[in-house]
């Protein structure tokens, strides 16, 4: 599905230069390549303020913190997502409430929210699925309209970029209160293990969101809030701050193979190509089909016979995971999430991707369909 090695191939004389220079410099945590890479993310997302963190599920969880939720109350998340972003919500004694994704772009239905709101929300959880933002421009008028925050999950679309209606053009991540993001190496910006990092352009939240993410401390052993022990460490930001200057040429790449699969597929009725949003650019984080006819299941079996990857993100909403069920949302709530995890196929894309690679992976979806 991603081809690290290959990548790493590319840039390797800069990667190990970085990784032998934090070895001998032996400042192993809180090195000043941390603070060179978060100043240098900031830079390219234009934001005030970036707090790296170890990994992004902490990255959600300290956000979170930082805003001071109440136990019980209620934050709006997508059923159709990963689960680190419901499982902070619950670790942190918060309710998720599920709301409908749209069947074409994958993202959080904003027409459905104000029909969750209740006098307990308190935020709004917009996931940028497989690589472009969800409407920010709804979701911030609903959250004005309501007091709310917003919180951005851009693991998977870093590097995206939002259009408002005025023109005004913002980064993913740098729309809402607070974006969180992670480095889990197979992301966009990847490094070689776990990493993340958090966004705002409130100084005074940055201030807060750094106290949590260090022991709830300003000053050395003298502590002003609960905090947690999470942080990039310095190895890992010396190759973050490599990788990242590439990152508008990697993410180029994958809208190249992406360009390249919309055109294959184009007159192939039983595959539907993802949408884009009208107002987002998309870095393909992941190319994600929808498979007609009930034979998705099959298809990934045949691709693996002639080892071929493919992934299922994902296969089972939030609500019917037995983790979360007791939130009490019973089969058939999201109809378009439930429909989705039985439709949708990731094949493979990554920067790397040669195009005799990708042919062999599109003549085979066509073996298969017997076109």
């Amino acid at each position: 599905m991603v081809d690290l090695q290959g990548q790493y191939r590319k840039i390797k004389d800069k990667i190990d230069e970085a990784i032998v220079s934090v070895i001998h410099e032996g400042v192993f945590i809180n090195g000043n390549e941390v603070k060179e890479f978060a100043l240098e993310l900031a830079n390219y997302n234009s934001v005030k303020n970036v707090i790296t963190c170890a990994n992004g599920t902490d990255a959600l969880q300290i956000a979170m913190m930082a805003l001071d939720f109440k136990h019980g109350d209620e934050i709006i998340v997508p059923a159709f997502t990963y689960v680190a972003t419901v499982e902070v919500i619950s670790l942190l004694g918060l309710t998720p409430v599920f709301i409908d994704v749209l069947p074409g772009t994958f993202e959080l239905d904003a027409t459905q929210l104000k029909s969750k709101i209740t006098s307990r929300t308190v935020c709004i959880v917009p996931v940028h699925l497989y690589g472009q933002c969800s409407n920010m421009e709804e979701i911030l008028k609903v959250a004005k309209e309501n007091n709310l925050r917003v919180i951005e999950d851009v693991a998977q679309a870093l590097g995206s970029e939002y259009t408002f209606r005025s023109g005004l053009k913002q980064k993913a991540g740098t729309i809402g209160d607070i974006g969180t993001t992670s480095f889990f190496p197979s992301k966009n910006l990847g490094c070689y293990g776990d990493g993340g990092a958090i966004m705002t352009n409130d100084s005074e939240l940055a201030q807060k969101i750094r106290m949590i993410a260090n022991h709830g401390q300003k000053e050395k052993y003298i502590h002003e809030v609960v905090g947690v022990n999470s942080r990039l460490d310095t190895i890992q930001a010396a190759i973050l701050r490599i990788k990242l200057s590439y990152l508008n040429e990697y993410n180029k790449a994958r809208n190249s193979v992406a360009e390249r699969y919309d055109k294959a597929f184009e007159g192939l009725t039983d595959i539907l190509i993802p949408e884009r949003a009208t107002f987002s650019t998309h870095v393909f984080h992941q190319y994600t089909v929808k498979v007609k006819s009930g034979s998705r299941d099959e298809l990934k079996k045949f691709l693996q016979s002639k080892n071929i990857p493919s992934m299922i993100y994902y296969p089972l909403p939030l609500h019917l995971q037995k983790a979360y069920r007791g939130y009490g949302y019973p089969e058939g709530s999201f109809p378009v999430s439930e429909r989705l995890c039985e439709q949708v196929l990731s094949l493979p894309i990554h920067s790397e991707m040669k195009e005799d690679q990708q042919a062999f992976i599109i003549d085979n979806i066509f073996n298969f369909f017997n076109v």
